[in-house]
């Protein structure tokens, strides 16, 4: 059934915490009709509590989501397998398009919503000429979160809004909450990996659920055995402290070879880094042939100037003007052209 969406009305992503909610006080100032929705991960009732909380404080309606099940069986179940097969996950860029604004968008759909809103930091863009939509950076260069939405489907670029794009910085997220007397102005940044206790290792949590990797041998870049580790899921690329043995002087994870159960160490620490990046599993929003962009290799890294070219089964190449530490299968490259988003995928 075909059926027109109002353009007065947004569904938002609300949390409790201090982004979210004040996304949703400048859409509602704006004059839109704001619906909230929490998307319950963990049966955490503070966390829905604090929804509420922010809801109220909003005078807007809020819809709770129960999505557990779904969340274990898409987002934690490739957290464990990614480090299972001795890769470094990013939950967060699997979540957002599968879980997160699949849902936002499923209930804006029964609403009648036009458009969907989050916290983020981050910022969309169309261009008339490619008739296309597109994930920008955030005014914050510090706060920008663009690198996590990538992989976002253009159906849904096209209906988002981020109020929070246009800000210069998260104390101005706070004055302005403050100002607003809202009560999740004081509340702290929630952690990255939202399944993980305050403080819990990944490595602990894996092992909470029962994801447990043999030991095996640590090898030097001769192949000789140097000692041995405690299983490949507790280990990640450029790797230096934890390693559980004493060599004597700093050496640095170089390669995890899952096939072999073995680790390859180096001592050196230019060893790590690489000028040639390969990726899968791409989003590829313009056709491209050498072009010179920006490529970003993790969320915190610095974006780098790099060549890129299509490969054969849906591969990029990217060659990077200056090497880049530490390249991390199962992490993402995304590809900047002037602050938007054209490509991305998974490191091989």
């Amino acid at each position: 059934m075909v059926f027109e969406l109002n353009e007065n009305k947004v569904v938002l992503g609300l949390s409790g915490g201090v982004d979210s909610t004040l996304a949703a006080l400048k859409l509602k100032e704006k004059g839109l009709a704001v619906t909230g929705v929490y998307l319950n991960v963990l049966n955490d009732k503070e966390g829905q509590k604090l929804a509420f909380n922010s809801a109220l404080e909003l005078d807007i309606p809020l819809v709770v989501k129960d999505i557990k099940e779904n969340f274990d069986n898409k987002v934690i179940s490739y957290f464990e397998t990614e480090y299972l097969k001795g890769r470094t996950p990013n939950p967060c860029v699997v979540c957002n398009p599968d879980i997160k604004f699949s849902i936002l968008k499923e209930v804006a759909d029964s609403l009648g919503a036009k458009y969907i809103a989050t916290g983020h930091y981050a910022k969309t863009y169309y261009d008339v000429d490619l008739k296309r939509w597109f994930i920008k950076k955030a005014v914050s260069e510090e706060r920008d979160q663009s690198y996590m939405l990538y992989r976002l489907p253009e159906e849904v670029i096209s209906r988002l809004l981020m109020p929070l794009g246009d800000v210069l910085d998260k104390d101005i997220v706070r004055r302005e909450a403050e100002k607003a007397k809202l009560s999740s102005a004081g509340k702290k940044d929630s952690q990255e990996i939202c399944f993980l206790r305050e403080g819990q290792a990944y490595s602990e949590f894996l092992k909470e659920r029962g994801v447990v990797t043999p030991g095996g041998p640590f090898l030097d870049l001769e192949g000789n055995v140097i000692g041995k580790h405690s299983g490949i899921s507790n280990y990640t690329i450029g790797q230096r402290k934890g390693l559980g043995n004493t060599f004597g002087k700093p050496m640095f994870v170089k390669e995890i070879k899952r096939d072999d159960n073995a680790i390859v160490l180096s001592d050196k620490e230019q060893d790590l880094y690489s000028y040639k990046i390969i990726s899968s599993n791409n989003i590829i929003r313009i056709p491209f042939e050498g072009l010179k962009v920006m490529g970003k290799i993790r969320y915190r890294a610095q974006p780098s100037s790099c060549y890129i070219r299509p490969l054969e089964n849906n591969k990029i190449e990217a060659l990077f003007d200056e090497p880049q530490r530490a390249p991390t299968p199962g992490q993402s490259i995304v590809f900047y052209l002037e602050d938007y988003i054209i490509a991305g995928g998974f490191i091989d």
